[in-house]
């Protein structure tokens, strides 16, 4: 009887996932999919269109974009046309769920806690032209990118992941965003 959410996404997702599911606990019932997937992969949408086939969403909370950085994968111009139809397979096949980007979180030195020189400029770019895509869409971004800019202490060190403190900041996050639009619904 409770509103459904899905959360998609990657590594990131399933670190964060727990804290989402806690912080809804009683007021959503939360199912994920944590996949590796990029905006190029082979059955993306195929296995987009079964998974918000599962059941119909209230809110998918959705990253696709930490898979997709090595150079070449998906050239800068693709991306936006890329992400238009990921966002058009979600549109078409969970129609009544209000969807929100969770932004790609940062890539950081191998043991250290800054940013990766050569690999973070293309999450920034990524994110930026994401942003811009969802504004016109009237899609809500939820800034996981924003959110840990200033909290790089808590960087795994192996340049994609994060400490367990962080995830739970990412999950509280999450979970109040979601359940703003849960409480927009009713």
């Amino acid at each position: 009887k409770l509103p459904k959410v899905l959360l998609i996404g990657d590594s990131i997702m399933n670190g964060y996932r727990s804290h989402v599911i806690k912080g809804l606990k009683g007021k959503a019932t939360v199912d994920c999919w944590l996949t590796p997937v990029h905006l190029k992969s082979e059955g993306l949408h195929e296995d987009l269109v079964k998974v918000t086939s599962f059941r119909q969403y209230d809110v998918i909370h959705f990253n696709i974009g930490l898979h997709g950085w090595p150079k070449g994968l998906i050239l800068t111009q693709e991306y936006p046309a890329l992400l238009k139809v990921y966002v058009a397979t979600l549109e078409k096949h969970a129609p009544s769920a209000k969807l929100i980007l969770g932004s790609t979180t940062q890539v950081h030195e191998k043991g250290k806690e800054g940013p990766n020189k050569e690999i973070n400029p293309t999450i920034v770019r990524r994110n930026n032209m994401a942003d811009v895509i969802m504004k016109d869409k009237g899609i809500t971004v939820n800034d996981l990118y924003v959110l840990m800019s200033d909290k790089l202490s808590l960087v795994r060190g192996d340049r994609f992941h994060w400490k367990p403190e962080a995830y739970e900041t990412m999950g509280k996050q999450i979970a109040e965003t979601i359940e703003g639009k849960l409480t927009d619904s009713v």
